[in-house]
């Protein structure tokens, strides 16, 4: 069986989570608490030696890291549907959409980075709400302009079924409403995650639905 380590409302072990479901595989969760620092715990650095999650260990005993990596191992490997178009241009416009949200907003707004910015720069709560609205304004402000510039978007970021672009937008605008973030400048975004939220394998994949939330 196929085990998916992670914590209920990481954003990475949530991309994950989405592309399971999307292509109906079935696996085991087991959580790893973030906020108790259990991914600081030998049995998490063991799978993974950053000590993040997520981590997969796939039916054939391999323990795969990198939400993204982990990602395109489940298409490559199970390629109905596809989370990657055919058409090589086309792929590299997904893969860019997915890195906006995954290489430039999630680091800088992830849990260790906020506990640093209090733990040990001494940043209140009101600045470190100020620095997490900014990162997601700069981002989304970029993301809302490609989707709404670029040919190829449609009900989801690219195309009529949903890709590994919507794969990481959803969660990030899953925490960005936890967090409170003003988002009625993004209408594109916003349509294109209600799209998403319609489908069941992003449903189940949702943090309130997860075995380890509260």
């Amino acid at each position: 069986m196929t085990t998916l380590y992670g914590y209920f409302r990481s954003s990475a072990a949530y991309r994950v989570r989405i592309a399971l479901n999307l292509k109906g595989i079935d696996y085991d969760q087991s959580p790893v608490n973030l906020v108790k620092g259990e991914q600081r715990e030998a049995a998490n650095l063991g799978r993974n030696p950053q000590g993040m999650v997520p981590s997969l260990v796939t039916d054939a005993g391999v323990t795969l890291t990198q939400s993204l990596a982990i990602c395109e191992y489940i298409d490559e490997r199970y390629p109905d549907p596809p989370l990657l178009p055919a058409d090589v241009t086309e792929r590299a416009r997904v893969r860019a959409l997915a890195q906006v949200v995954a290489c430039e907003i999630h680091p800088l707004n992830n849990l260790r980075v906020l506990k640093h910015l209090v733990g040990e720069l001494g940043a209140d709560d009101e600045t470190k709400l100020a620095w997490y609205r900014h990162w997601i304004a700069e981002g989304f402000q970029a993301l809302e302009s490609l989707l709404t510039s670029e040919a190829g978007t449609d009900d989801f970021c690219h195309g009529d079924t949903p890709t590994l672009a919507d794969i990481c937008l959803v969660p990030q605008v899953y925490n960005a409403e936890r967090f409170e973030c003003d988002l009625s400048a993004y209408p594109t975004i916003q349509r294109i995650v209600a799209n998403c939220r319609a489908l069941p394998a992003f449903r189940q994949a949702a943090p309130e639905a997860q075995p380890d939330a509260p």
